[in-house]
Formats: C-alpha cells, sequence, structure tokens
C-alpha cells in the first residue's frame, strides 16, 4: 500500500483555528462503513445513532501544558522544549529547538530559574532526555510556566486552555489532545447515559507521533511511536458485557480505538496456547496497563471496536490510514473528498464524523 492513497487536497482555509463557542454545534459528517453512505447532521445528535446497550469508549487523558520557553544557561540562548513523555520522576523524553546546540550536559532555566533542566543522552528521532530541577510540586510549576501544545497547523492564540481539554479529561499526561472527545458537553453525556448508553473510560497519554508525517513510502514501513494506555476492571467489564450481549463498542477517537484493540491484542497474544475452558463467557479486554506501538492500517482485522467517532486528519497521516481500516480506502476518501466540497472544519477544532 502506497501512502499516497490516503491523501487528498486540503484548501487551507478549512484548517479550523479556533473551537467552537459551543463544543457540540460541531457539525457530524455521518459515514456508513459497509455502503459509504453519506448524512450531513449536528454534532449534538450523535445520540440518534446510539442504541441502549452500546458503549461508548473515552479516553480520559488530561494534556499539560507540555510546550516551555527557556534560556540557555549562561548565554541566554532561547530554547523551546516540549514534553513529550516521562521516562522516570523527574527525567522527561523532550523535543528541544534549536536541537543542535542541546547537547548532553547543557543546561536550561525556565521562568527566572523556578525550573532548570540539564540536557542527559540524546535518543531516537534526536529528542533529548532532559532531568529537572526545581522547589515545589512539578505540575504547579508546569501550569505556570507552560502552555497547552498546539498542533503545528494551528496558528491563533488559544484563549481559553480548557478548550483543548475534554471536559472528562482526568490523568495527566497527554502532549496532544484527543480531540473527538472535544465535541462533548456534560449536558451531551447525561443525554448518552439516560438512553441507557454506557460509558466506559480508558486513558492512553497521547504522544507527538500523531503529529508526526508518514516519511516511508510504502505503509507497512511506518513504525509507530510508543504511547502509555491503561483500562481499568470497570471499564473492561464494561466492554465485555456490551460485546458479550451483542451491542456495538463505539470509540470516541483514534485514541481510545488503539487503547481497546492493544488491549484485546495483549490478550490475544496471553491466550496462545492456553486452554480455554468450555463455558466461560468469552472475555475481549482485560484490565491492564502498558505501551503499545499499534499501527492500524487496511487489512486490519479489529477485535473489538465497531463504531468510531472522530475528527478529519491531515492527508497522508496515520489516523487517516486507522479510519480506512474501519470503513475502506474508498469511503473514507469519498467521505473527506465531500467534506471538503460541503466546507467541513477540519482538524483539532474542526467538525467531526461518525463511521458505523
Amino acid at each position: 500500500m502506497d501512502v499516497k492513497d490516503f491523501n487528498y487536497e486540503l484548501p487551507q482555509e478549512l484548517i479550523a483555528q479556533d473551537p467552537l463557542e459551543e463544543r457540540s454545534n460541531s457539525r457530524l459528517l455521518v459515514l456508513n462503513k459497509e455502503t459509504g453512505e453519506m448524512e450531513h447532521r449536528v454534532f449534538c445528535h450523535i445520540t440518534d445513532y446510539l442504541q441502549p446497550g452500546d458503549c461508548l469508549v473515552l479516553n480520559n487523558t488530561k494534556v499539560i501544558p507540555a510546550r516551555l520557553f527557556g534560556e540557555r544557561e549562561g548565554t541566554q540562548g532561547k530554547v523551546e522544549i516540549l514534553l513529550l513523555k516521562r521516562r522516570e520522576n523527574d527525567i522527561w523524553e523532550t523535543l528541544v529547538k534549536p536541537g543542535k546546540k542541546a547537547r548532553p550536559g547543557s543546561r536550561i532555566v525556565f521562568g527566572g530559574g523556578l525550573l532548570t533542566g540539564e540536557v542527559l543522552e540524546i535518543v531516537e528521532d534526536g529528542n533529548r532526555l532532559i532531568q529537572f530541577s526545581y522547589e515545589g510540586i512539578f505540575e504547579e510549576i508546569l501550569d505556570r510556566l507552560g502552555q497547552m501544545p498546539l498542533p503545528p497547523y494551528i496558528t491563533h492564540q488559544l484563549q481559553d486552555k480548557n478548550r483543548y481539554q475534554t471536559v472528562y479529561a482526568k490523568h495527566d499526561g497527554s502532549a496532544a489532545a484527543p480531540t473527538a472527545g472535544l465535541h462533548f458537553t456534560p449536558e451531551l453525556l447525561a443525554e448518552v447515559k439516560e438512553k441507557g448508553i454506557a460509558i466506559a473510560e480508558v486513558t492512553l497519554h497521547v504522544g507527538l507521533g500523531t503529529f508526526r508525517p508518514v516519511k516511508v513510502k510504502q505503509v507497512q514501513e511506518h513504525h509507530m511511536h510508543s504511547e502509555f494506555y491503561q483500562i481499568d476492571e470497570t471499564a473492561a467489564k464494561i466492554i465485555n458485557e456490551t460485546k458479550q450481549a451483542g451491542g456495538r463498542v463505539v470509540c470516541v477517537g483514534t485514541t481510545s480505538c488503539r487503547t481497546i484493540e492493544s488491549a484485546a491484542m495483549k490478550l490475544q497474544e496471553s491466550r496462545k496456547g492456553a486452554q480455554n475452558p468450555g463455558g466461560q463467557e468469552r472475555e475481549f479486554v482485560r484490565a491492564g496497563s502498558g505501551w503499545t506501538d499499534i499501527f492500524i492500517y487496511p487489512g486490519y482485522q479489529f477485535h473489538v471496536l465497531d463504531a468510531l467517532i472522530t475528527n478529519f486528519h491531515l492527508p497522508e497521516s496515520t489516523l487517516v490510514m486507522l479510519v480506512s481500516a474501519l470503513a475502506g480506502r474508498e469511503n473514507v476518501m469519498g467521505a473527506y473528498e465531500t467534506a471538503v466540497k460541503e466546507k467541513y472544519r477540519f482538524f483539532s477544532f474542526g467538525d467531526a464524523m461518525l463511521v458505523i
């Protein structure tokens, strides 16, 4: 499969620069994954497509203000750092600009000395491992000094930090928002529950790999960056009971999808060679945590997911490939062509799509 098979033409003016005033007023393109037929709705009508007995899977990760601006100690040279993932305690894997002068042993000062970082080593992709020193609580200092790590295609200043955060965000750790969830309001989630639709919360801390371009020519040659995920006992129980009863598992976003599919594959691996006692209810996912670099593209057989709520993604991105694995490349490319024609808003602050 050629990466260019997932390209499409997108006028620059369709890239949403600001979130809508009301989250659930985004437009919603509904795509039938079997037939390719489409409907045009508003996101607040999403419950029209969900049924009692279905399960909505949310990624409750919380975006940290991961972008820091500092100076190289002794030179006053400007440095920008993006926190990617915590390796241990106060050691983080980071993206540094400019990287050339961030050599091992160099020190960076933030907020006039509230926070300092020492470059320990250079790792994969030129990322830097930095050990931070400070007095007090790291998260409080980060909240004071850091900025929300908006994607590079958003050039407008974000007025309200909470608009790059889902209303159900709980666990700090993401370098990017699980943007399909940005459309939900507390009222809409209450409506979902009232209709008899279960909600399962999982966690996947989104890394920078979300925005990294695919640089290979053949899809199969691309390697995903690993991200940390966690599924607790409650979420696993809800998902398993939904599948056992014949309900549909509807993931809110590609990150929720990757989480449950990773857990399903891990469970399958653990079962290899093991005897499955007869009469036992089928288990689809199991509670647990770990790192995943799952790459879903056409040809992948989904183990748990039945339907997907997602935003419109960058051309030739792994996320377009994931959606195409569910609905077929031709159907997805046709939907994107229609979305461009109908002037939908694209990417993180853009409109949504339901693949069902």
